[in-house]
């Protein structure tokens, strides 16, 4: 295993994934987390979010002064995009196309820019194991001019890389790692304890590493640390998140 180094003392961000309801039904904490985080990874109607959900969140992301990013996702609103799709290039690159270009629509109407991009959930896990797949996220990221949040040491970074796409490293801190370093990612949310989370913070940051589920220490670089919105606790464990970073990483 790659020998472990301590974080550099760039001061990360925080992001969340946000507007992930449908309707009338809303399934997170987006006005208390907008509070908090740096970063809105809005959902762009696959998954979740629909355009009244979509308009309210960016609506609130401004208002708060959070940047705000896509979070494009395979086309199962059913499952949440949290089951893999058998898919070619050319079609995530259309479905990433597809739902980045909704956004931009409210982030006009609201008088905002696009900051990144962000695939949800086995949108996610898939471009990172695969590289062709992943050319297609960094083709509508570098057509946008934006950066790709994703995990270093995949394709996400790799690719990003090749195509000079800037790209920003995330640290989770309510999903386990396996010994892989692989996201292990659960059909529906868990409660995170904030003091768990503010330790994987603080370690990662002191030590350059994380603890898998079975004990293994993971080398971790990151640059951002995601908090999901739909995770009950969720702003608690924000909260945590930043006053870690703040013990660590003092604003400048």
């Amino acid at each position: 295993m790659t020998m472990a180094t301590p974080q550099t003392r760039t001061r990360p961000t925080v992001n969340s994934d946000m507007g992930e309801g449908i309707g009338l039904h809303r399934f997170g904490n987006d006005p208390e987390l907008l509070q908090v985080v740096d970063l809105a990874n809005v959902a762009c109607g696959f998954h979740a979010g629909d355009p009244d959900i979509m308009s309210a969140t960016v609506a609130g992301a401004v208002a708060h002064g959070v940047r705000i990013g896509a979070h494009p996702s395979l086309p199962d609103q059913w499952g949440f995009g949290r089951r893999a799709m058998v898919l070619t290039p050319e079609e995530v690159e259309s479905l990433v196309r597809y739902q980045v270009g909704a956004l931009t629509g409210f982030l006009l109407q609201h008088g905002a820019e696009l900051h990144h991009l962000k695939p949800h959930g086995s949108l996610y896990g898939m471009v990172a194991k695969d590289p062709a797949l992943m050319e297609s996220v960094a083709a509508v990221a570098a057509d946008y001019g934006v950066a790709v949040l994703g995990m270093a040491g995949t394709a996400h970074e790799a690719v990003c890389a090749e195509r000079g796409v800037p790209f920003v490293a995330e640290l989770y801190v309510d999903l386990d790692y396996n010994a892989e370093g692989g996201l292990i990612i659960q059909r529906t949310p868990h409660a995170t304890d904030p003091g768990a989370a503010a330790e994987r913070v603080a370690q990662a940051l002191e030590q350059g590493t994380v603890r898998a589920e079975d004990g293994t220490e993971l080398p971790m670089r990151f640059e951002s640390v995601c908090v999901h919105s739909d995770a009950s606790g969720a702003p608690a464990v924000a909260r945590a998140v930043r006053e870690a970073i703040d013990a660590h990483v003092p604003a400048g």
